[in-house]
């Protein structure tokens, strides 16, 4: 059949608020000109990200209203663990009430302000969190991640040259781990291959240095090594996952992506001294180990996520209507960041807007535009997230590639919506020249994308 059909059925559903342009006009200005900002009631679309907002299953109601909610050792846990052993393969897994709670207590505990780490592309918390400790990011994936038009199957690869090098200038002695974000969301959620996390296994124990994932999306990173690679079309999603953390000694995740939960993450590594360690920390800021800062029913739900997101008739759903959303946009003529990934589309704003300059932020200016016109919210990846500074003259340099994302919650929207999403885009695409830049009048020091405020550029 060439429909793909959504593998359920909906049996609960909530409004959404219809909003005029002239009111979407207000509530932009009210916010700042910052999507972040604007109350998700008067939000049509929400594509803003994947993070938290699926539709979690019948199956997942149930084992919330079965969670024990013991303080500690709560039978919710130990069905938890025993769940993320048996995909994942670690030893020690440790919950958190998300990923970036993961990635503060394995960094603080991993990284000083001598170490480097490096990663295909650090997402905007790893960054954050390994910069927050003084210690230095470094992104080394392939060439052809920066060319959007590129189809390169594997665009979220490691480009092992570049780690050697980074390893070399550096010193082993500097670098605590090497991360593997899978899919690679900076870069247009880009998979990464079979072969390349073996590579970087490989180079890994020349120099004795530990191998972590960013795991918050493995499941469709499985899903297109069996689609794509060679040799993996027989086997399971669940056999290739656990495939790929063989190769690693440990992982963070945020379990609001692939594991369809609204809250909820983990940390996991295979060495007991840094297990204690981490779970020392965990005490202090999130909660005794066997809960970390999450109820016993979200442990249930986590763990029966889990166990849904490996089931291959959602996975093929799941690729095909983001692949549906990407593939109508370029056809109409909108540059996209090719071939699309498996949970966003990823429009190239600096194709897009060409006349608009990188640090006049193109893609915050269309995310803005995309909430005037149509109600719809996504978000900018590009150089109001990711610029950096020149550290000899201290001027805003701009990130490698301007996007906007459209991330799509999990067994939320049916095709009419999307449809609907594609209208928009189409409308946009056709009077592009039209959209100005931008210039931000405020800002945080860290994630200044999540309450920057702008003004349009005359």
């Amino acid at each position: 059949m060439k429909t793909i059909i959504e593998p359920f059925k909906i049996k609960s559903v909530e409004p959404i608020r219809m909003t005029t342009r002239q009111q979407r006009e207000g509530i932009l200005a009210k916010a700042g000109l910052n999507p972040f900002l604007i109350h998700a009631d008067d939000v049509l679309i929400d594509l803003l990200t994947d993070s938290g907002t699926s539709a979690m299953s019948a199956q997942q109601w149930a084992g919330v209203m079965q969670g024990d909610e013991a303080y500690a050792c709560s039978r919710s846990y130990y069905r938890f663990e025993e769940t993320v052993k048996d995909i994942m393969g670690f030893e020690y897994v440790i919950p958190t009430h998300q990923g970036r709670a993961a990635e503060r207590i394995l960094f603080s505990i991993m990284c000083d302000e001598n170490s480097v780490v490096p990663n295909n592309t650090h997402f905007d918390t790893t960054r954050a969190n390994i910069e927050f400790r003084g210690a230095k990011a470094v992104d080394v994936v392939i060439d052809e991640a920066h060319v959007p038009s590129n189809l390169h199957p594997f665009k979220g690869n490691v480009d092992v040259d570049k780690l050697r090098a980074v390893i070399e200038e550096y010193g082993p002695q500097r670098i605590p781990l090497v991360m593997i974000t899978i899919t690679n969301n900076s870069g247009g959620g880009q998979p990464v291959s079979m072969e390349n996390i073996k590579a970087v296994r490989a180079v890994c124990d020349e120099y004795s240095l530990p191998l972590y994932f960013d795991a918050c999306r493995f499941a469709e990173n499985a899903y297109f090594i069996k689609l794509r690679e060679e040799g993996y079309a027989d086997r399971s999603v669940k056999e290739i996952a656990r495939e790929m953390f063989s190769y690693a000694d440990g992982c963070t995740m945020s379990a609001k992506k692939d594991a369809l939960v609204n809250i909820g993450g983990f940390l996991c590594t295979n060495d007991d001294v840094l297990a204690r360690q981490e779970k020392e920390l965990l005490i202090l800021t999130e909660g005794f180990p066997t809960y970390g800062g999450l109820a016993g029913r979200d442990l249930e739900a986590m763990a029966q996520g889990l166990k849904e997101i490996l089931e291959e008739d959602y996975l093929q759903y799941r690729l095909a209507s983001t692949r549906y959303l990407g593939e109508r946009i370029a056809a109409a003529g909108v540059p996209i960041m090719q071939p699309p990934g498996g949970h966003a589309i990823y429009i190239d704003a600096a194709a897009m807007l060409p006349h608009i300059p990188p640090l006049q932020y193109p893609g915050q200016a269309l995310t803005c535009e995309l909430y005037l016109e149509g109600g719809i919210r996504g978000v900018e990846i590009g150089s109001v997230m990711f610029a950096s500074k020149d550290p000899e003259t201290g001027e805003e340099v701009p990130a490698p590639m301007e996007l906007v994302r459209l991330a799509i919650p999990r067994r939320v929207y049916t095709q009419s919506h999307i449809d609907y999403v594609i209208e928009v885009i189409e409308a946009l695409h056709q009077r592009r020249e039209s959209i100005r830049g931008m210039r931000i009048v405020e800002e945080a020091p860290f994630l200044r994308h999540f309450s920057a405020r702008f003004e349009w550029i005359d």
